[in-house]
């Protein structure tokens, strides 16, 4: 396994300096994805990069999202030859010492999706979590897959190959639907998947890109779309569930 880390990063400049100083200790190339920042984090990112010539940068002139950013670095990642790429978000809620740990997984299971499922401190926001399960519920049912313990969380290991397949040849959710879209269509395309804990925190004085009403819909309107295609697939998608009945 050739593995590496992207971390798509919107105004999470200062916090972004100790997630990357976290991981340099495991030794694994890391991917910045400026996703059209301002000076400021412009200036944080610029640091890390001089301080460090085993981080690359890549920058996106405009804000294209979350997913947009993964796209970018998944694109680098693939021409860097590496074979997983390891996504962490910027602003530090991930607990990034499980990096090894889901590498490890990696190498017993290399064409598959290791997932983050969130283990909360006290922390996390109510809504937070009630959202979750809102949202793990429909992507149980859009993908007929019910091992999938957590939808959103952005702690994954992707196989480089097959996700920039898909990445850079077809349309996906580009912002906070991201995490979601991905996951499903990848299922869709025959990827399997496990899933292991990832501690979660929220800091009190973290800066959210999240916006309540703006992203919801957005992630409603994922789900409708994942719902239209979960009714051209179903067909397979039953026949699926059949035969891994049989093989049980």
């Amino acid at each position: 396994m050739n593995g590496g880390i992207i971390i798509p990063v919107y105004n999470h400049g200062k916090a972004c300096v100790a997630v990357v100083e976290g991981l340099l200790q495991y030794g694994y190339p890391i991917i910045l994805v400026d996703d059209g920042n301002g000076e400021e984090t412009k200036s944080y990112l610029a640091q890390i990069v001089a301080a460090h010539p085993e981080v690359t940068l890549v920058t996106l002139e405009k804000n294209g999202g979350k997913g947009g950013a993964f796209g970018a670095g998944i694109a680098k990642a693939h021409e860097m030859n590496l074979s997983h790429a390891l996504q962490v978000d910027a602003d530090g809620q991930h607990d990034i010492s499980r990096t090894p740990f889901f590498f490890e997984q990696t190498e017993k299971n290399p064409r598959a999706i290791i997932c983050g499922y969130p283990e909360y401190d006290e922390s996390a926001p109510s809504h937070r979590k009630n959202g979750r399960k809102f949202a793990n519920t429909w992507a149980k049912i859009v993908s007929f897959e019910s091992g999938i313990m957590d939808s959103l969380c952005g702690f994954r290991v992707y196989p480089v190959q097959e996700t920039y397949d898909f990445t850079s040849g077809h349309n996906y959710d580009k912002r906070m639907g991201f995490d979601i879209d991905i996951l499903i269509r990848l299922i869709w395309r025959g990827l399997p998947y496990e899933f292991f804990p990832v501690r979660v925190t929220y800091p009190a004085d973290g800066i959210s890109n999240f916006r309540m009403i703006r992203d919801n819909a957005r992630i409603s309107w994922v789900y409708t779309k994942l719902c239209c295609g979960m009714l051209l697939r179903l067909p397979l998608l039953i026949a699926k569930v059949i035969k891994r009945k049989h093989t049980a």
